[in-house]
């Protein structure tokens, strides 16, 4: 029963910046690795940025120099800061996670994904 809830999306001027969240709640054991994707109307989704347990972090090259992943491991929370907004960043964002579960006495590896959330770039 692990799931992952994104907030922090809504309406920003272009130039503005907005912070999403992403908690994991259930019976988690580790997060790997945990991502953000979006995807805008009529697009294919697309990987925006990746961080892992080793804090290792990777961007698509339309967002470096402007967003900045980082987690809370503590808080099993994954951050996405958006700064210096476009109208093309438009899209409702997903948070994935891959990690391992506890499950009785077994550790199963699984990939969820949240439910997304809408981010809109407009003056």
């Amino acid at each position: 029963q692990v799931q992952l809830v994104e907030s922090g999306g809504g309406l920003v001027e272009p130039g503005g910046s907005l912070r999403l969240s992403c908690a994991a709640s259930g019976s988690i054991l580790i997060i790997k690795i945990m991502s953000w994707y979006r995807q805008a109307p009529g697009k294919q989704r697309e990987l925006v940025a990746t961080i892992t347990s080793s804090s290792n972090t990777d961007y698509v090259d339309s967002v470096k120099g402007r967003f900045t992943i980082s987690r809370d491991t503590a808080k099993n929370t994954v951050y996405l800061q958006m700064n210096s907004l476009k109208p093309e960043d438009t899209a409702v964002y997903y948070c994935n996670a891959d990690l391992v579960a506890i499950h009785g006495s077994s550790w199963p590896r699984y990939n969820v994904w949240g439910q997304g959330t809408q981010v809109t770039v407009s003056s």
